[in-house]
């Protein structure tokens, strides 16, 4: 009979929202975590710089410490939680603390996007746990389906809202006619954006939650520099009307599928339609739509973030490596990565568009434009002329195209606003059909 342990020992690295939560989870239900995992789970320590925290979190203050040494040295440390965010000195210190034998556990999806292949080398090498369930989706179950029940699946999509800040921001643009700044002014007040939202409004963040996701559903690595990305600074009021006039909506979308020998791996704003199940997910929440040859097409969805939420996932993945040890079995991460899996150039890629431009209100425009697109070989689906202004003597106008590449209909871009009857081009927005 395998012995049962007195205790595990457990290192809090960061006490800000997330460390806050996970830590009042892990003093607040200690006997419903004992019974679960077989063996109390003990607070050891917790590197944080601001030793005042203490207080409010009925940690003993002779637990704090400033020095990473503390926390990686300290013989009854059996799991370490980096919950301190950013890339540099977590990284480090994850991989000091792998390399230690300490089981890690991290919400980190800057360092994972980034360095996942390296980290989980060293976990696998030195036979510990590297759980990182709360990197993508908060408290959405994600990471383990990937690496558990949909492992025997070849994989063929995924379409997925990662980020509940822009979805918050869409939303009030589509519901309300907000502007941008307007909308982005009310999430930051109500705390769902940073007051720095750069890595969400610009698209980063997704992006590393795409690279996390890819790099698990392909079974290869995955960089980070490889994924495109772009956000919605540009959208404005008009484009939610005309979306919902030719019947989408507009999403932020990290978007992973097959492409022949190689992978797609982008974020942008699309155009989906709005009878999909993608359209009808608004607010703060999340959802990731996965197809698989064997599955099918399934939907994870629900809260991406928050304290709650995220120390849900990061105290979940505490208790699998937890219950491993009370019951002496293996935490290592198994490496499934196969061959090698280009990513497609996004000058390769091939989507539908939908184009918004301000030309000179005279017949002849159309066919002018109409040339340049169609040197590029892009054909048009539909044409709607929108609002005149008869002070300025403009107009704007609607394409939809065919299918085309993305090259192509960069270069046809350029080349129509160099056209004396285009005044700009206010807007191109690719369409998908999830």
């Amino acid at each position: 009979m395998v012995g049962k342990r007195r205790s595990i020992g457990v290192g809090l690295m960061g006490l800000g929202v997330i460390g806050s939560g996970a830590a009042r989870v892990l003093l607040g239900k200690a006997d419903a975590l004992a019974r679960q995992t077989g063996s109390p789970l003990v607070l050891k320590k917790v590197l944080e710089q601001d030793l005042t925290k203490h207080g409010s979190m009925g940690i003993e203050p002779q637990l704090f410490t400033t020095q990473f040494a503390e926390i990686v040295g300290h013989p009854e440390i059996d799991i370490v939680v980096e919950l301190m965010g950013g890339e540099h000195p977590a990284f480090e210190y994850i991989k000091e603390a792998l390399i230690g034998g300490k089981h890690v556990v991290t919400a980190n999806k800057e360092v994972m996007a980034k360095h996942a292949y390296e980290l989980l080398a060293l976990a696998k090498e030195h036979q510990v746990g590297l759980r990182y369930e709360a990197t993508v989706g908060g408290g959405i179950p994600l990471i383990a389906p990937f690496q558990r029940d949909l492992v025997v699946n070849d994989i063929l999509g995924i379409y997925a809202i990662v980020n509940g800040t822009t979805n918050y921001i869409l939303t009030r643009m589509a519901q309300e006619g907000l502007d941008f700044s307007a909308a982005l002014r009310q999430a930051q007040e109500l705390g769902y954006a940073e007051a720095n939202p750069a890595d969400d409004v610009d698209g980063l963040d997704a992006a590393y939650k795409l690279a996390i996701l890819t790099t698990l559903a392909f079974n290869t690595e995955v960089s980070l520099e490889n994924i495109y990305y772009e956000g919605i600074s540009r959208l404005q009021g008009c484009d939610f009307r005309y979306a919902r006039e030719l019947g989408y909506a507009i999403k932020l979308l990290a978007i992973a599928k097959r492409a022949g020998d190689c992978i797609e791996a982008r974020v942008h704003p699309v155009f989906i339609p709005e009878d999909s199940l993608l359209a009808k997910v608004d607010g703060v929440y999340n959802a990731i739509h996965v197809e698989g040859d064997l599955v099918g097409k399934v939907i994870f969805y629900g809260e991406g973030a928050g304290p709650s939420a995220t120390s849900s996932a990061v105290v979940a993945d505490i208790i699998n490596i937890a219950q491993n040890l009370s019951r002496e079995v293996g935490s290592a991460p198994e490496l499934l990565f196969g061959r090698e899996q280009p990513i497609k150039p996004m000058a390769e890629i091939e989507t539908r568009y939908y184009l918004r431009m301000n030309v000179v209100d005279q017949p002849g425009v159309l066919a002018q434009i109409s040339k340049v697109l169609g040197d590029h070989f892009i054909s048009i689906s539909s044409v709607i002329q929108k609002e005149a202004d008869p002070s300025t003597q403009t107009a704007e106008i609607v394409i939809m195209t065919h299918p085309a590449k993305e090259q192509a209909v960069q270069q046809a871009l350029k080349e129509t606003e160099r056209l004396a009857v285009v005044k700009e081009i206010s807007n191109f927005i690719r369409v998908e059909a999830k």
